[in-house]
């Protein structure tokens, strides 16, 4: 039953709400598996009635459509659409409700000296010295059946051969011409190791921003089109969550005459919504 008209967004209400909520409470039980408890409640609303529903973070996902089985039947959402999830969603969706995380699983086939030691040691030496025992407490190590062997994010983050496992784990960044991409004026590759990568792609985005000065009574100072605490966020949240499990997709970067996108692949983080914040520029 409709109940908001699609073009005015009235609230048309439901004629028989206690039995559209016994169809809905049997549908639900029914046909989705594990099963689902979810909260139905009939509310009034001027001279008439809403049915709303509401469904808990459930412990035991993913659920899937009973009839179409586990492999088959289950759906994420993506923007405005229904998307079926293929196997490596479903055992993330799995791996979120247990708890677990994906660069942390160990991965068995490798030894210990898959992670690059001299790699972290560099990237953590304006920090503090790194031993070796520290690539477990970091995680880039662990213990699997009575060998330390990598994690996923030990050798994304330093592997010896993050390529072969990992192929689309690198930085594609280009400047344009105007506001779409009809002309390239300049790009690179970034395949370094992702701590380095990062760097190395907020370079590339400083090196084609657009900056003026600004006249103080001693010194001046930089003002940059575009914001470099914004620049060091986007591409440091592109690299954390993007999806190394996907391939053909590498981290894009692209650089116009009025915006920079950054492209990571993968879904959102589950629990996470999209939000739109405009970013003043600092200059005009």
């Amino acid at each position: 039953m409709v109940i908001v008209d699609d073009g005015s967004r009235h609230v048309r209400g439901v004629a028989e709400p206690l039995d559209l909520e016994e169809r809905l409470a049997n549908v639900i039980s029914d046909q989705i598996a594990p099963r689902l408890v979810p909260e139905i409640e009939i509310i009034p609303w001027r001279g008439t009635h809403v049915v709303a529903v509401e469904v808990f973070p459930s412990p035991t996902r993913p659920h899937y459509l009973a009839s179409a089985g586990l492999d088959a039947g289950v759906y994420v959402r993506v923007g405005s659409t229904n998307r079926r999830a293929d196997p490596d969603l479903v055992e993330e969706l799995r791996r979120y409700a247990r708890g677990e995380a994906y660069d942390e699983q160990p991965l068995p086939e490798l030894d210990a000296e898959a992670v690059d030691f001299r790699a972290a040691s560099e990237s953590f030496a304006p920090v503090r010295k790194l031993r070796r025992v520290d690539l477990e407490t970091l995680r880039l190590l662990t213990v699997h059946q009575g060998r330390t062997v990598p994690t996923v994010g030990g050798v994304l983050l330093f592997g010896h051969d993050r390529a072969q496992l990992f192929p689309d784990a690198w930085i594609q960044a280009g400047r344009f011409a105007g506001t779409d991409k009809s002309r390239l004026l300049d790009q690179t590759e970034i395949r370094s190791h992702l701590p380095q990568a990062t760097e190395d792609a907020i370079g590339f985005i400083q090196k084609h921003s657009l900056h003026g000065v600004e006249i103080g009574a001693v010194r001046h100072a930089d003002r940059w089109s575009i914001p470099p605490v914004a620049v060091r966020e986007a591409v440091i949240n592109a690299v954390a969550h993007a999806d190394y499990r996907q391939r053909g997709a590498p981290i894009r970067v692209a650089i116009f005459d009025d915006r920079l996108e950054v492209e990571s692949p993968g879904l959102l983080p589950f629990g996470l919504t999209l939000r739109f914040e405009p970013i003043a520029a600092a200059c005009p």
